[in-house]
């Protein structure tokens, strides 16, 4: 990829680009909404990537493509503006560009910027959290800037939040950046604060794509935030993480009849981050396995963001041997279901879950297996 993308820079632009940098995509494995809400998460980075290659420019303009995209964009540094339409890619770029200023950083004044990806775009895997720290890491380094890791991951859930709008939590940017192989990547939202947790050798990962997502995914998202917001309040704590189960129960008359489903599912899935650890801390799998399904259920049953889809890909898929247990991963309302499986879970299988979703829903689902990957990183090339 490294090499294919430098012949595509240069083929575009007419001359090599001066860095070219990669970040993972992750793949939430337990923790669904809890970033947010102060929580904690566990996640993986895997092993597909989106590039960026740069190059500064004297035009002072920013320029912007995609191998995967239509739509490029040129915008002035003066007035980078957000884009919209098939351009509304260029904001997680651009809006990095933007937000350096923020970080006390010096922006390029003018860029040349080509993206690539063998990462799924649509997955539930966070191609938005891998564009960015790519972005970020490539645009520090064009200029000579260093900024601690941490800071580089906040600097792009700044970006989501603030200039694309997406209310998300650190999760997804955190992964991407802290991301490495054979590990998932432990977050305490709060602070925040990443730890790397050893992954057990027999651990596999399937991701079973439906391509299909609500189409009023980035609203319902909003809400779902904005109902963990009022559940907080109502409860006269900052966070959702600040609740304890016993606390919810009894502070429960507080709440209406949705508040407190969010606000269940919140609390628990918390709860079901720390007991994950733990188990994976002594190898138990199979508990390992019911929480990540119990994870599924909530989502399904609590925090309402699963759909039937979505739920077909679960019961199939624990139902089968071999599966620890299997999850939606990412926001939800559509989007991707993640298997944990030992290694001796096939293709075979995998292809009968495919079966089962093509017959119940008339459409094809897209199987992928990942293996656990490194974070974001830039190299500056020679020359």
């Amino acid at each position: 990829m490294k090499d294919r993308i430098v012949r595509q820079f240069t083929a575009r632009y007419g001359y090599a680009p001066k860095v070219v940098a990669r970040a993972p995509g992750r793949i939430e494995f337990i923790g669904n909404h809890t970033d947010y809400n102060g929580g904690t998460v566990l996640g993986a980075a895997v092993h597909l990537n989106i590039w960026v290659a740069v190059r500064e420019n004297s035009d002072g303009v920013l320029r912007f493509a995609s191998a995967s995209e239509p739509e490029s964009a040129t915008v002035p540094a003066q007035e980078p503006c957000r884009q919209t339409g098939a351009r509304r890619w260029v904001n997680y770029p651009l809006g990095i560009w933007a937000g350096l200023r923020d970080f006390g950083c010096a922006q390029p004044a003018g860029v040349d910027f080509l993206a690539d990806t063998d990462l799924p775009v649509g997955a539930g895997l966070s191609s938005s959290a891998a564009i960015e720290l790519a972005s970020a890491l490539a645009f520090l380094a064009l200029t000579g800037e260093r900024l601690p890791r941490e800071t580089v991951v906040r600097l792009a859930r700044q970006v989501e939040n603030n200039f694309v709008g997406v209310p998300c939590g650190i999760l997804d940017q955190g992964v991407s950046g802290f991301g490495k192989k054979d590990h998932l990547v432990f977050i305490d939202c709060r602070g925040p604060y990443f730890e790397l947790v050893p992954l057990p050798s027999d651990v596999r990962f399937w991701v079973f794509n439906t391509q299909a997502r609500h189409a009023h995914v980035d609203n319902l998202y909003a809400t779902r935030h904005r109902e963990c917001q009022d559940a907080a309040a109502a409860l006269g704590v900052d966070l959702l993480a600040d609740v304890m189960p016993a606390q919810l129960e009894r502070r429960q008359t507080r709440l209406s009849a949705i508040g407190y489903r969010r606000a269940r599912h919140v609390v628990d899935e918390i709860d079901r981050v720390a007991r994950t650890r733990a188990a994976l801390a002594r190898g138990d799998l199979a508990e390992v396995g019911r929480l990540l399904t119990a994870s599924h259920r909530s989502s399904q049953r609590q925090f309402e963001n699963s759909t039937p889809e979505l739920d077909l890909i679960v019961d199939t898929l624990v139902a089968l041997p071999h599966v620890w247990g299997a999850r939606l991963t990412g926001g939800g309302f559509g989007g991707a279901v993640m298997a944990c499986t030992d290694a001796k879970f096939s293709a075979d299988q995998a292809a009968q879950v495919a079966e089962v979703y093509a017959h119940r829903f008339g459409s094809k689902l897209d199987v992928l297996r990942y293996v656990t990957g490194d974070g974001a990183e830039a190299t500056v090339l020679p020359g």
